[in-house]
């Protein structure tokens, strides 16, 4: 377990405890919890969202370390709180993370308050508050139980009979068949779930959801959202899944097989994918935990600026460019350097971002490595903002012209095959579009190209008429 620094806000009189990685200064990112549990339901994805923000996660008032609220525990309680917490410790919007019933709060504040908010990731958001069969049948009661002293005296004393009754009974619940969670994890989520003393927080919780029935308000709601659900989730249903498909298109709904009610959890490599996508993070699937300068950070927000006005970035959102930024090298050559040879194998697209790239072609049988035969055959310069090199790219086959820096060198930004594929896998509206302007700016060129081949072979028409017609011309034959 990742040891990271702790501490209490005090909003409005209540103490908030916290738990807080990366740099101070970012962007905050703020990660929301849900019923029966504590900071550490948020966990997973604390490293990974340090990369490139503030990560504040909180123990909601009644959980953890927070004392609970005077008055009965509501959504709307939480919401206001949480929105004077933002206030205070915010001069910017914030990304939200909520888990359960942290998503239904999360959605809950951007309905609010969306000046508030700017982006959210929820994970099994409770979204009408009905809860599954085997939560009502089975959990629901020792919740009424647990609501008053004699009650939670008479569940800690069952539990400790009979060695974890909730536990056999919530693991099917809460967790896929073939989960894979650790036993670490797991123990640690349980003990949230058993903490003593939360028994009436926990009462008045289940019975808060149920008072705030989304169900009918998710058009309303702006911000943009990732969600992602467990396709075994027996906590809160897929068919709260469908409430949201429905009423809320706007949002980027992705179901995981083999997870339950704790995808970051039980499937984290695909979760922290898939944030990593949404969230515009500088990093490819392989290394999540990599910490990103600032001088990094800059770098990145710089390219999505400039990709607005390129081949490729057409009609793409600032959170897609900065997500297209993020999986892209860059690569500084000198006026004249050789970039990529002809016939090459390769797997790289090439956007110009600075400079220009000359592009020479060869007559078949000569050598690609001679660049000062006058044979070779200057085909066009691509200036910054386009892109070349899609089709090696796209089939792997080899290029067909050497292109070379031009007289002021070139930088150029490299987006290899495999990220690409990535890219299409996790963000599949930004890879659908991205590959459109591909296709795009394929067509203009083979077009423009077209266009040059026709008012060649029209030159050609035209001078071999007028050589037709001079030699047709009668010839005035000289008298006496």
């Amino acid at each position: 377990m990742e040891t990271y620094a702790e501490g209490t806000f005090t909003v409005r009189g209540h103490n908030i405890h916290f738990v807080e990685a990366g740099k101070r200064g970012r962007q905050i990112a703020l990660l929301i919890h849900g019923w029966s549990s504590s900071w550490y339901a948020t966990s997973p994805l604390l490293g990974l969202l340090a990369q490139r923000f503030h990560c504040i996660a909180i123990d909601l008032p009644g959980y953890g370390k927070s004392p609970a609220l005077a008055e009965t525990t509501t959504i709307p309680a939480y919401v206001d709180l949480l929105a004077d917490l933002i206030e205070q410790i915010s001069d910017s919007p914030v990304v939200l993370v909520g888990h359960s019933m942290g998503g239904m709060i999360s959605i809950n504040l951007a309905l609010a308050y969306p000046i508030l908010v700017e982006r959210m990731v929820l994970i099994c958001p409770t979204i009408s508050g009905n809860l599954s069969t085997s939560i009502n049948l089975f959990i629901s009661p020792i919740t009424m139980m647990e609501r008053f002293g004699l009650g939670s005296s008479l569940v800690t004393a069952v539990e400790h009979t009979f060695v974890g009754l909730t536990d056999r009974l919530m693991r099917p619940v809460s967790f896929a068949e073939r989960t894979g969670i650790s036993k670490a994890d797991y123990e640690m989520l349980r003990q949230d779930a058993r903490r003593p003393g939360q028994g009436r927080v926990r009462f008045e919780c289940f019975h808060a959801m149920r008072d705030n029935d989304l169900r009918g308000r998710l058009s309303q709601v702006d911000t943009p959202a990732l969600i992602i659900w467990g396709a075994e989730d027996n906590t809160v249903p897929l068919r709260d899944a469908g409430i949201v498909s429905d009423e809320w298109p706007q949002a980027d709904l992705r179901i995981f097989p083999r997870a339950g009610h704790w995808p970051h959890f039980e499937t984290p490599d695909v979760t922290r994918r898939q944030v990593a996508a949404y969230l515009g993070l500088p990093l490819s699937s392989s290394d999540l935990y990599t910490p990103v300068g600032d001088a990094e950070l800059e770098r990145i927000s710089d390219i999505a600026q400039f990709l607005t006005h390129s081949d490729v970035g057409d009609n793409l959102n600032q959170a897609q460019r900065l997500r297209l930024a993020a999986q892209c090298q860059v690569r500084v050559f000198e006026p004249g350097e050789l970039i990529a040879e002809a016939s090459e194998a390769s797997d790289e697209l090439f956007i110009i971002q600075q400079g220009y790239v000359e592009v020479w072609k060869h007559p078949d049988g000569l050598d690609s490595h001679d660049h000062d035969h006058e044979d070779i055959q200057h085909v066009a310069n691509l200036r910054a903002g386009q892109i070349t090199g899609e089709l090696a790219m796209l089939d792997r086959g080899g290029r067909s012209a050497d292109l070379i820096a031009g007289s002021e060198g070139a930088t150029l930004l490299v987006l290899t095959r495999d990220r690409l594929l990535a890219l299409c896998e996790d963000d599949t509206a930004l890879g659908y579009r991205f590959l459109w302007n591909i296709s795009q700016a394929m067509s203009r060129r083979v077009r423009f190209v077209l266009w040059q081949l026709n008012r060649a072979e029209q030159r050609r028409l035209d001078e071999g008429q007028r050589r037709t017609t001079k030699k047709m011309e009668p010839v005035a034959i000289p008298t006496d």
